[in-house]
């Protein structure tokens, strides 16, 4: 069986491409970047913009140990791979040598559909003796499936490239783009999606007089590009250059990050959620059979924007259920009804009234602080905007409480 090239946390068709591994990504510290001063107004409270570069240093730290998939942000994302070749003449193997592969996809600018994929080639090494000098090394980056199929993308120069061993150690670096143009997705106003998988390939051919399987030719794990021009998501019009409006990502689970630490603004409905995830029978609604979706990637959340219907009636369900269980004074004291999962997901609420397989009452309400749960409220928003997260079950998200 073919080894897995697709990361676990991949979504959109692109998830069903290639083995996925079962082996999450490697993930930054969950320490979040916010103050835990409550702010004088909850409109004031906005959430990190995620990061848009990685160093290749800290793609190496993050892919030191068993970790295929380094996943900074849904802007930053590396992989690597070691590629080994056993030097053997027809007496057998007489040395080995290695080197590494490290591939970082980025999105560095919010504004531009451009991203850019940089490949180091390092940590040449030998024992025995080898003809590694002699060594073809070849980098590629593919584009092997797109959808739609009739999207066209632009692909860089700078790939492939062939060298030997010592021309690679002398010039390791090589960066490739790829873009493609609004206008050719699916969606309409509604996305204009773009989904497409960029496959690195790595090709070590023997020189002449070496035994053994030449060339040969290797595939770190696969990138899940994602271009969009949603009209509500940030950029949507280009700022007045129609060919660049929109922007890309990579299609992958985002992490929205919670605080219930003392102090953070969004403490009350961070403790809710939590309660949720580790103890979601003893939450209202009353169900035995309880398990709410969104702490892990197999269950994901689904952003709901497009049918303001459905997310009224979300919300409609979890006042209903708050004023069942608290009564009708519920709101005293400037109290909300909480709800999770929230009223912006295909999830919340009134999910068993569109979906027949859904468990019932298979959410959570709570009467909260008014003020916290719009400082929630208001980071949930800036979350979805800041990392491009669309309408639908083609992008998820998970949430993490700090």
């Amino acid at each position: 069986m073919n080894a897995p090239t697709t990361p676990l946390e991949v979504v959109g068709p692109a998830a069903g491409y290639g083995r996925k591994t079962t082996t999450p990504a490697a993930v930054p510290d969950r320490i979040s970047a916010r103050s835990l001063m409550s702010p004088a107004s909850s409109l004031a409270v906005t959430y990190p913009e995620p990061a848009r570069t990685m160093t290749l240093a800290e793609c190496k730290q993050n892919m030191a140990g068993t970790a295929q998939v380094y996943l900074k942000s849904r802007f930053a994302v590396c992989t690597a791979q070691k590629v080994v070749t056993v030097w053997a003449k027809n007496n057998g193997a007489i040395g080995t040598s290695s080197y590494t592969v490290y591939v970082r996809g980025s999105v560095p600018k919010e504004a531009d559909r451009t991203m850019f994929f940089d490949y180091d080639i390092t940590d040449f090494a030998q024992t025995g003796i080898t003809g590694a000098a002699g060594l073809k090394i070849g980098l590629k980056g593919t584009v092997p499936q797109d959808w739609p199929a009739a999207a066209t993308p632009v692909v860089g120069s700078a790939l492939p490239v062939s060298k030997t061993w010592p021309q690679m150690q002398a010039s390791p670096h090589y960066t490739h783009t790829l873009r493609y143009a609004p206008g050719q997705g699916t969606g309409a106003g509604a996305g204009d999606v773009v989904y497409a998988v960029y496959q690195p390939e790595i090709t070590s051919t023997l020189p002449v007089g070496w035994v053994g399987e030449s060339p040969v030719t290797g595939k770190p794990f696969m990138f899940a590009p994602r271009w969009d021009a949603a009209s509500y998501l940030r950029n949507s019009t280009g700022a007045g250059n129609p060919a660049n409006k929109g922007g890309a990502a990579f299609s992958m689970i985002a992490t929205l990050e919670y605080n219930s630490q003392q102090g953070a603004p969004e403490q009350a409905v961070a403790q809710h959620i939590k309660q949720a995830f580790t103890n979601p029978t003893a939450t209202k609604p009353l169900n035995a059979l309880k398990s709410v979706p969104g702490d892990t990637v197999q269950e994901p959340l689904h952003r709901l924007f497009l049918d303001q219907k459905r997310r009224d009636r979300n919300r409609a369900v979890a006042v209903r259920e708050c004023t069942r269980y608290w009564g009708a004074h519920y709101t005293d004291g400037g109290k909300e009804c909480d709800e999770f999962p929230f009223a912006t997901t295909y999830e919340g609420s009134a999910i068993e009234e569109y979906d027949v397989h859904a468990e019932r009452m298979n959410y959570s309400v709570m009467p909260l602080d008014g003020a916290q749960n719009g400082a929630a409220g208001n980071l949930l928003s800036g979350f979805y905007n800041a990392n491009r997260l669309i309408d639908g079950v083609e992008d998820g998200f998970i949430v993490k409480i700090n």
